[in-house]
């Protein structure tokens, strides 16, 4: 499974919805329900699904997913 597909599935178990689809340029704005709490939740999921720890400075830094699989590629050496 690739970062993408594993963030898919993260996402669709945060917003309950089996058939959300998610690109490398979708941002909070795409979707309804993404807010504040959604966000810690995605990340803190993120973290445990790929066994990393993301800085404050690097989740600001965050536009869109992209930039997220970019991150999560770099600090699990997929990149």
């Amino acid at each position: 499974m690739n970062t993408l597909e594993a963030l898919t599935n993260i996402f669709r178990e945060e917003f309950e919805n089996d058939e959300l689809t998610i690109t490398l340029s979708t941002t909070a704005k795409d979707i309804e329900n993404w807010d504040s709490l959604a966000n810690i939740n995605i990340i803190v999921a993120s973290e445990r699904e790929f066994n990393i720890k993301f800085t404050n400075q690097e989740i600001k830094s965050f536009l869109n997913v992209g930039d997220m699989i970019n991150m999560i590629d770099n600090k699990t050496s997929k990149g």
